[in-house]
């Protein structure tokens, strides 16, 4: 599915297509005439990401709406998170956890040693 949906977003025009339905569901006459590109040029766009899972299409009267299924971009938010590692939330979640260690055990060793001086000068 992956390959799907890379495949989908390798074109400029689906992700503007993608970006205008980011606002809402919109017919497909709505969106093609948005574009300089034919008609059928556009439907085949919509298919694409259609098949991606991307997007989904609902018919309301004669029109065919579209709108954005987000719950395909959680497959390649998740691919994309693994690529650039670990965030700065987290780096920064990791150094508190290690900073309420590091008062732990000063607070249980000063308990266990209370006339020891504790710090940087001894």
């Amino acid at each position: 599915m992956l390959d799907l949906i890379a495949g989908a977003i390798a074109d400029p025009v689906r992700r503007e297509i993608l970006e205008l339905l980011r606002a809402g569901p919109l017919p497909a006459g709505e969106i093609a005439n948005r574009f300089a590109i034919t008609r059928p040029a556009i439907s085949r766009h919509l298919r694409v990401l259609r098949e991606s899972g991307l997007v989904r299409d609902e018919t309301v009267g004669r029109q065919r709406v579209y709108a954005l299924d987000l719950a395909a971009f959680d497959e390649l938010t998740a691919w994309l998170s693994s690529l650039a590692g670990p965030t700065w939330e987290q780096h920064l979640d990791a150094l508190e956890t290690e900073v309420y260690r590091t008062r732990r055990e000063r607070r249980k060793e000063h308990e266990a040693h209370p006339d020891r001086k504790t710090g940087s000068d001894g």
